[in-house]
C-alpha cells in the first residue's frame, strides 16, 4: 500500500486535514480529507497518464508547505514516486513560478501557481515548463494505480514502511493523536522538513495548521482562532 493510502484512508472524508495561512499574502485555505484527496488523485493521474510515472520514479519538489505542495506530494507517493531534492534525472521537478525553468535537469519542469484558490498561471507560465495546476486540473479525482510494495523508495533514501514507521514513532514522541490540531511553521525541506512537519502530522490522524511567512505578531492569533494543541 502507498504511503499516501497508508496515510488517508483511516481518516474521516469530511473532517479538516490541512489548514494553511499565508501571512505575507494575508490569505486562509481549508482543506478537507475528501478535497485533499481530489487533488492528491488528480496530480499521481498527471504524473502516470503524462509522465510514465511508476514505482520508484525519482519526482524532485521544490516547493513552500503549502496546501497545494500537500496536494502535489501525495499524489506523488500514491502513484509511487520517490520524493527527492535534486532534480538531476527527476522525471518530473515541481517548482514555484519563480523557480528554475529548462536547465534544471529534470524531464519535465511543473510550475506549481501557490494560488490561494488554486488558479492556474493562465498566460503567465514561464518559458520551459508547464503549468501544473492547468494540467493536472482535467485529470480524474479517483486513482486507480498499481500496488506500491512497502520496501519502495518514496522520501530521499527512506522506503513507505521506513517512512510509516519513523513518522509514528515521531508522532507517538510528540503525544500526537487524532485529536491534536498542530500549528507548524516548518519549512518542508526534503526530507526532513517533510518527515517531521508533514507526514507526522498525518501519520498520527491530526490536523495540521501550516503557516508560510509567518508574523509572529498573528502567530498567537492563529492558535487561539484555530484552538491548536501543539506547535512545530
Amino acid at each position: 500500500m502507498s504511503l499516501t493510502e497508508n496515510l488517508l484512508r483511516p481518516l474521516s472524508s469530511a473532517r479538516p486535514l490541512v489548514t494553511h495561512y499565508d501571512d505575507a499574502a494575508g490569505t486562509r485555505v481549508e482543506l478537507s480529507v475528501a478535497t485533499l484527496t481530489n487533488w492528491a488523485a488528480k496530480t499521481a493521474n498527471w504524473l502516470v497518464q503524462e509522465h510514465d510515472v511508476e514505482p520508484g520514479t525519482p519526482v524532485s519538489v521544490a516547493l513552500p508547505a503549502h496546501w497545494q505542495t500537500a496536494g502535489v506530494l501525495l499524489g506523488a507517493w500514491w502513484c509511487g514516486a520517490r520524493v527527492v531534492a535534486s532534480p538531476d534525472g527527476a522525471a518530473v521537478a515541481f517548482v514555484p513560478p519563480s523557480g528554475s525553468g529548462a536547465s534544471s535537469g529534470a524531464e519535465v519542469v511543473a510550475a506549481v501557481s501557490l494560488d490561494p484558490m488554486g488558479r492556474d498561471l493562465r498566460d503567465d507560465v514561464p518559458p520551459g515548463m508547464v503549468d501544473f495546476v492547468a494540467d493536472a486540473r482535467l485529470h480524474g479525482d479517483d486513482f486507480y494505480g498499481s500496488p506500491v510494495p512497502g520496501d519502495t523508495p518514496c522520501l530521499g533514501d527512506s522506503t513507505v514502511d521506513e517512512v510509516l514507521t519513523s513518522s509514528r514513532e515521531r508522532a507517538a514522541s510528540l503525544g500526537l493523536g487524532p485529536e491534536s490540531r498542530v500549528l507548524s511553521t516548518l519549512d518542508w525541506t526534503v526530507p526532513d522538513g517533510i518527515l517531521a512537519g508533514f507526514v507526522t502530522v498525518l501519520a498520527a490522524g491530526a490536523s495540521l495548521v501550516q503557516v508560510t511567512s509567518p508574523d509572529p505578531n498573528l502567530l498567537v492569533r492563529h492558535r487561539e482562532s484555530e484552538r491548536t494543541t501543539t506547535d512545530l
